[in-house]
C-alpha cells in the first residue's frame, strides 16, 4: 500500500516515451521525473505518476500480448474550466473523442495521448450549499 507522502502510479503502454513524455508535459502540467527513453519514463502531476513504457520496458514485456493495446480505462484529470481547456488544448491542435458529457457530477470530455490512450477531463458539478 502506498502511504500519504507516495505516488499513485498508473502504466500506459506507449508506442513513442519521448512524444507521450512531450505530450503530458506540453498539454497536461506533468513534469518529468525521470527518464530511460526510448524504453520508459515517467512523469508526474500532483499525486499521480504516470509510467510512461515504451515496446521495449520490462512493463511492456510483461503485458499478455493480447492486452497490449490502449483501453478503456483512462486518467482522470480534475480542471477549473472544461471550456477553457478544451479550447486551449484544440487551438495546440489537440483531437476530442467525442463530445462533452454532462451529469449530476460534472461535465466530462476524453482525448487520447499519441498513443491512443485515453485522457478524461473532468469539471466536477456547482454544488449549493443545500446539496453539500
Amino acid at each position: 500500500m502506498t502511504t500519504p507522502s507516495q505516488y499513485a502510479s498508473v502504466r500506459y503502454l506507449v508506442d513513442d516515451v519521448q512524444a507521450a513524455v512531450d505530450f503530458y508535459t506540453t498539454h497536461l502540467g506533468f513534469t518529468v521525473h525521470t527518464s530511460a527513453a526510448p524504453a520508459f519514463a515517467d512523469v508526474v502531476r500532483g499525486p499521480l505518476r504516470l509510467l510512461l513504457s515504451g515496446p521495449t520496458s520490462s512493463g511492456a514485456r510483461a503485458t499478455p500480448a493480447d492486452a497490449a493495446t490502449a483501453g478503456r480505462n483512462r486518467i482522470h484529470l480534475v480542471v477549473d474550466d472544461l471550456d477553457a481547456e478544451i479550447d486551449r488544448l484544440r487551438g495546440s491542435g489537440l483531437d476530442f473523442r467525442g463530445d462533452v458529457v454532462s451529469g449530476p457530477g460534472g461535465r466530462q470530455i476524453l482525448l487520447t495521448d499519441p498513443a491512443g490512450n485515453l485522457i478524461e477531463l473532468f469539471q466536477p458539478a456547482q454544488r449549493t450549499a443545500s446539496t453539500r
